[in-house]
């Protein structure tokens, strides 16, 4: 399971945590959450996309969130061409089977047609209430009009209320289940589940023990660097402390990413760590149902992140940004929340997965016809880096099961992991390309240069486009913790600090045990 994709969309029932803070919803505009690709090469579409044209039915561009009527929760609502999806039903009939997604197409398309059919009916009788309207405007007898203010004023009006209200019932469930339907996949993504994904890249070779090999556990608890027993009393399974080196060495490795990082044209950022349920919903994931990885807020619209990724996505939202400006590339240091629903075994033991941790992540703004060569450069970063602290590591074009609902293609990192005796991911690399920012509302207006048809909007400018959005992990730090513990560990029990990191632990080159 990707760092990326823990989040992906699954859906039962949510963990619920003390109400932290609450607070009301403004309004917020969003897009639509799909994509044109021409047939069969999608990726052209996804490099020259233009601003969505939607079909004489689709529900109101920028709505407004409304109140459900269960609990009053508020809902956002995307812009859909329905038309185009039941046009090429086909397509996304393959996808979502590829992906093995949840998604219901033929409720989405049955729920089309009966909206498509009420929305004639509406306006039919709201055709005939204006032509009775306008009669009323002439002379009339008083028995004349008296009767067309009882089929107008009244038979007419509360027929169509009632339509109107069937309307808005049934607009609310069809966004529901469309929201649902994930992003398009890239022709050279692996078809099948998690075992079908392929190796594109292998780098180093494990290292050569002369002594038997310790798990971080047994190193953590020989150099005092952990404490899970007092953890769970506090806290609970799956949470830890920290101690000694292995605080300093958390602070190095999140000083040195964000180091190298900079130093490459992103911008450093912290983020908040509670967000609004409709933010993480809008990046594509669910935060309520099934097996979430997110830990909601009772009483309240908010969740805790379980990725920066979610904070910087919304950072932008429903704004067009300036041609100029882009890429936009943001490095975010935060901590992360996730509740690791079904996860248990000796694999996921110790820092591999826990429910809090520290990370640095990667996010790009930029031009569709740019998002692949900046999914290579992110890709190369995190491969640079891994490379200089002299990891052993392959990196992974991940099969079409396990993309999640919002990337369009994935390259993990898993590094090897000697004391667990196997590759662990250490990161990944999405590619979002459009399907975030419709949905977040983030475009921007293509200079006069890169105009190449005649059609301008409102002032003579070039209409805006949705700009794809791109992330990446730099660090996750329990599990680079674990990769740095067992990989370099030494016959005596002490473990070598690698030189990039010596710097930013105040000189210090071993952790040895304590006298």
């Amino acid at each position: 399971m990707s760092l990326h994709s823990c989040l992906n969309g699954t859906t039962l029932q949510t963990p619920n945590i003390s109400s932290i803070l609450t607070s009301s919803s403004s309004p917020r505009l969003v897009f639509l959450p799909f994509h044109k690709p021409p047939l069969p090469r999608l990726i052209k579409t996804l490099s020259t996309s233009s601003p969505i044209e939607t079909s004489s039915l689709t529900t109101s561009s920028f709505i407004s969130k409304s109140q459900n009527e269960k609990g009053g929760k508020p809902q956002w609502k995307a812009t859909i061409d329905f038309k185009w999806i039941r046009d090429n039903k086909d397509v996304f009939a393959a996808n979502i089977r590829n992906r093995n997604s949840d998604a219901d197409l033929d409720l989405v398309l049955n729920l089309y047609d009966k909206m498509f059919n009420l929305q004639k009916e509406v306006e039919r009788v709201r055709t005939e209430r204006n032509a009775v309207a306008s009669k009323m405007k002439g002379k009339l007898e008083p028995s004349e009009r008296q009767r067309l203010i009882e089929e107008g004023g009244k038979n007419l009006k509360e027929g169509l209320i009632a339509l109107e209200e069937d309307l808005v019932k049934l607009n609310e469930e069809l966004q529901q289940e469309a929201q649902r339907i994930p992003n398009m996949t890239h022709p050279d993504v692996p078809i099948g589940g998690e075992d079908s994904s392929t190796i594109r890249k292998m780098v180093g070779n494990s290292p050569q023990f002369s002594f038997p090999v310790k798990d971080h556990l047994q190193l953590g608890k020989e150099l005092d660097l952990f404490d899970f027993d007092a953890a769970a009393e506090v806290s609970g399974s799956k949470f830890y402390y920290l101690k000694n080196e292995a605080v300093l060495l958390e602070m190095a490795l999140l000083n040195w990413t964000l180091s190298e990082v900079t130093k490459r044209g992103f911008t450093p950022l912290t983020t908040p760590e509670i967000v609004r349920s409709s933010v993480v919903e809008k990046c594509g994931f669910q935060p309520r149902g099934k097996n979430t990885q997110v830990y909601s807020i009772d009483d309240s619209d908010q969740c805790l992140i379980g990725t920066a990724e979610i904070p910087v996505g919304g950072l932008h939202m429903d704004s067009i940004l300036a041609d100029s400006l882009l890429p936009l590339k943001y490095v975010a240091f935060s901590h992360c929340f996730r509740t690791e629903a079904g996860a248990a075994g000796t694999a996921t033991r110790g820092l591999y997965r826990v429910h809090q941790f520290s990370k640095v992540e990667m996010f790009i703004f930029c031009r569709p016809e740019e998002s692949e060569h900046y999914h290579e450069e992110l890709i190369k970063i995190e491969e640079d880096m891994f490379s200089s602290l002299g990891l052993h590591f392959k990196t992974l074009n991940m099969a079409s099961e396990d993309l999640g609902a919002p990337a369009y293609r994935k390259f993990d990192v898993e590094a090897w992991m000697p004391g667990l005796e196997r590759f662990g991911e250490i990161s990944s690399a999405s590619n979002c390309t459009d399907y975030q920012s419709r949905r977040l509302g983030i475009r921007y207006r293509p200079s006069e240069a890169q105009v190449t048809s005649a059609k301008k909007s409102k002032g003579n400018l070039a209409p805006p486009q949705f700009v794809h959005t791109l992330n990446a992990t730099a660090c996750a730090v329990p599990r680079m913790i674990i990769c740095l513990l067992e990989n370099y560990q030494q016959e005596d029990g002490s473990v070598l600090i690698p030189e990039p990191l010596r710097p930013f632990m105040g000189g210090l080159n071993v952790i040895a045990r304590k006298s």
